[in-house]
């Protein structure tokens, strides 16, 4: 849960955030939803993550912590400023605030203009996803699936695997700037069922692991961003985390972790101070006679990234895929992503509209030639979601 005491915390790349209080975001987004959030996040090892559906540069942070600026929920909820937004919007149309926008524009004035000068674009025009049935408690990867962006394909085998950049099929695409830097400064987005949530990630690499096998599978391919040692830059390494992401095969019930404790057997990866050949503590696969279904992710309920040796906090590459049992049937990618941001959906089959050009501090940044894509954070009903709408990004100047 958010913390309603004021105390600074410092974040690894220099910023200084305070909690959110509790009360304002439970009024905002409902008690049940900041629960959610709060438990996805409680063992998260990176950097804070922007929650893209609050306005004020809100984050969440290791422990499931809220934090950053948060002006609103004192009297009104997440649905009385759609309903606000959507009376004020043509308004709203050409006025400009002089306001600072610490999010690479020198002003908000500076972030309209730019956006009326033919310098916002749509990240992969359209979208729509429809995603698989739920298994309850479990994350499902949206990659595999269409409409749009047409569904993707598997990670090339081991050792190379797959380096992903924009122009993979299964990206949402874009143009990079010509000059200066990408952010994400709005959405008008929905999704079909009440209380799912996506996560916006860049893919950045994925490999196919052999599953009817008990050998170590040797990994050699590297992803080409966020290969960064230095906690201040924006390629940092810190936050690129590692999930288990069934393909188009279901699984056989057999019962498997990932890695083998003790000996050679285990998973292997670089972190994020480039450390090779560190050890993944040992992961379960989903449990046992109960059927890993297509595009579900490989790992314990309530689990969306894999667990990292005490004091990680990013995977650079990895070195060595293990499962501990041979599996008769399935398909299955080790896949390392970047967080962009999560999209709550306080409300559902409604657009809503997101804004970041004159609500947010920090518009968060897209690297040139990310691989975005979306998957469901750990889901509260079996039922398939329908998602999409059109996310857009502005370039600020050099």
């Amino acid at each position: 849960m958010p913390s309603q005491h004021r105390r600074t915390i410092r974040f690894q790349d220099g910023v200084k955030l305070r909690p959110v209080h509790s009360d304002r975001l439970e009024r905002w987004l409902g008690t049940e939803k900041v629960e959610y959030l709060s438990h996805q996040f409680r063992d998260w090892y990176g950097p804070p993550v922007h929650l893209l559906d609050v306005p004020g540069s809100v984050r969440v942070a290791a422990g499931g912590e809220f934090v950053g600026p948060f002006e609103h929920g004192m009297f009104a909820t997440y649905a009385d400023f759609v309903a606000d937004r959507l009376r004020r919007a043509w308004r709203e149309l050409g006025r400009t605030n002089p306001a600072l926008l610490n999010a690479g524009f020198s002003s908000i004035s500076d972030a309209l203009s730019r956006a009326s000068q033919g310098y916002t674009q749509q990240l992969g025009g359209n979208i729509q996803k429809a995603g698989p049935t739920q298994v309850v408690g479990s994350a499902h990867s949206l990659w595999r699936v269409g409409n749009s962006p047409a569904a993707g394909g598997a990670g090339a085998a081991a050792g190379a695997g797959t380096a992903h950049v924009k122009s993979d099929t299964g990206a949402m695409p874009y143009n990079n700037p010509a000059a200066g830097t990408l952010h994400l400064t709005g959405a008008d987005f929905s999704c079909s069922v009440i209380n799912n949530a996506l996560m916006l990630y860049d893919r950045l690499y994925s490999v196919a692991k052999t599953i009817a096998s008990v050998s170590n599978e040797s990994v050699t391919g590297v992803p080409t961003r966020y290969q960064s040692s230095t906690t201040t830059a924006v390629d940092y390494a810190g936050g690129n985390f590692l999930f288990m992401e069934v393909g188009a095969t279901a699984y056989a019930n057999t019962v498997h972790n990932w890695g083998v404790a003790g000996g050679a057997n285990e998973c292997l990866y670089r972190n994020q101070a480039d450390t090779d050949n560190t050890v993944m503590p040992v992961l379960a696969g989903n449990p046992g006679g109960v059927a890993t279904i297509a595009d579900r992710f490989d790992m314990p309920v309530q689990n969306w990234f894999a667990p990292l040796a005490a004091g990680d906090v990013g995977v650079k590459d990895l070195a060595q895929m293990r499962c501990s049992a041979s599996v008769a049937t399935g398909t299955l990618n080790f896949v390392i992503g970047h967080p962009i941001g999560v999209m709550a959906f306080p409300i559902i089959n409604i657009l809503l509209p997101f804004t970041w050009l004159t609500e947010r501090n920090l518009a968060p940044r897209i690297i040139d030639n990310a691989c975005l894509a979306l998957f469901v954070l750990p889901a509260p009903a079996t039922t398939a979601i329908t998602a999409g709408g059109i996310l857009y990004a502005t370039n600020a100047a050099a």
